[in-house]
């Protein structure tokens, strides 16, 4: 089983639906779905989850070299 992105850990943790992020960033359901499940997103759909989310992209997808610390 793989390890859960930050991006559904975030979600999970403030209660928050992929239906929901969804219909607040205008994304499709399926695309949301695959982002959450690991997907990179484009830049412009990592803003919009971001600012849907009230946090940064580097918050739910840092670099490589920052998760290692």
């Amino acid at each position: 089983m793989s390890k859960p992105t930050k991006l559904k850990l975030w979600l999970v943790m403030n209660g928050i639906k992929q239906e929901w992020l969804s219909a607040q960033t205008g994304l499709p359901s399926n695309t949301v779905s695959r982002i959450v499940n690991g997907q990179t997103p484009t830049l412009r759909n990592a803003q919009k989850i971001a600012r849907a989310l009230g946090t940064t992209v580097d918050e739910l997808w840092p670099l490589e070299e920052e998760e290692k610390k």
